[in-house]
């Protein structure tokens, strides 16, 4: 029912439909296939503050988390990529 314009061009990935144990996993594999400057949308059933502690443990100041949508029932990060100062 929500259109949001700046997620149009942005890979949107759901993982409400993956079992717990996948979720981290299909995660981690987009975040390393991002290029600097990229990003996607996470949309979740719960917050994944976890999820950024342990992104931000693998990867020191190389992310950006937003909220985009914080519950209760659905919860949109966007999660990009840094571009390298040059």
């Amino acid at each position: 029912m929500t259109n949001v314009s700046s997620e149009s061009s942005v890979d949107v990935v759901d993982v409400r439909t993956l079992v717990p144990a996948q979720r981290h996993a299909k995660i981690f594999q987009l975040v390393n296939a991002l290029t600097p400057g990229g990003r996607f949308v996470l949309v979740n059933d719960h917050d994944p503050k976890p999820l950024y502690y342990q992104l931000e443990a693998e990867y020191p100041n190389q992310f950006s988390w937003t909220y985009i949508e914080r519950g209760p029932d659905v919860w949109r990060v966007g999660i990009g990529k840094l571009a390298k100062a040059g």
